[in-house]
């Protein structure tokens, strides 16, 4: 079944793997677990914020995977507990975040059950450049009308 995108374009050239960010996005995006928050400050850097109460910072691991920040939380049973009720799940997370080219992940810090993950934006320089332009008639040199070489 071929699917119609945005990027059939014929303009957009070399630009396939946006579709295939876009899916991976779409996909990770229907999870709610866990919740978290992303700021922008002036000076180009993002915070990512993520509520991982009762996970300790072994529990967690912090990635770039091909211009994928992924965030995964794993928390082991110890088998020495005995629950009369268990409200509070144990679960295991994998949250993903796309990143553009350039972003660079700062560091990572757990503190008050958030993880917050910093990231910075350098500012893109405009870059123009000229492309020369060659005779049709050879890309070595141009040719005489008498069939020779200048």
């Amino acid at each position: 079944m071929n699917r119609i995108t945005a990027f059939n374009s014929p303009f957009l050239l070399g630009f396939e793997h946006l579709e295939r960010l876009l899916e991976r996005t779409a996909k990770s995006a229907s999870d709610a677990y866990p919740p978290y928050n992303i700021e922008q400050s002036a000076d180009g850097r993002l915070r990512i914020s993520v509520a991982v109460a009762g996970f300790d910072r072994g529990d967690l691991s912090v990635t770039v995977e091909e211009n994928q920040l992924v965030i995964r939380g794993k928390q082991t049973d110890g088998d020495d507990r005995t629950f009369l009720h268990r409200g509070i799940a144990a679960r295991q997370f994998q949250r993903s975040f796309v990143l553009a080219e350039g972003i660079e992940v700062i560091g990572a810090t757990l503190e008050n059950g958030l993880l917050t993950v910093d990231l910075h934006r350098p500012r893109a320089n405009a870059i123009v450049r000229t492309i020369e332009i060659k005779s049709g008639a050879g890309a070595t040199g141009a040719t005489t009308g008498k069939g020779g070489r200048e």
